[in-house]
């Protein structure tokens, strides 16, 4: 039990260093960090990884399975937000203007 009081610790710790530094982001710079953001949720799915491959136990494999379905949900979510910004720049196209008759 030991063994897996450090890993559960800095998990813990992950999490309120992580609620603390996203609840001071301002609205209007969440959208743009969030697509930024891609590469560390990839970094956490590859922790998770990690702490699947050493785990011997059930709790190892449980915070491993958190932690990838929450990465894997950042990363594919991070793409839709920045796909939907995006498409906000693009100009609409223009129907094609009516001949006149006559």
């Amino acid at each position: 039990m030991t063994a897996l009081l450090f890993p559960i610790t800095i998990f813990v710790l992950a999490i309120l260093v992580g609620f603390e530094v996203i609840s001071k982001v301002p609205a209007t710079l969440h959208t743009p960090l969030m697509s930024g953001a891609n590469s560390i949720h990839g970094i956490v799915l590859v922790g998770g990884m990690l702490i699947a491959a050493d785990a011997t136990e059930i709790v190892g494999y449980t915070l491993a399975f958190v932690a990838m379905v929450f990465g894997a949900t950042n990363v594919v979510g991070g793409y839709v937000v920045t796909d939907r910004m995006l498409q906000m720049f693009k100009k609409k196209p223009t129907a094609p203007k009516a001949e006149a008759k006559g």
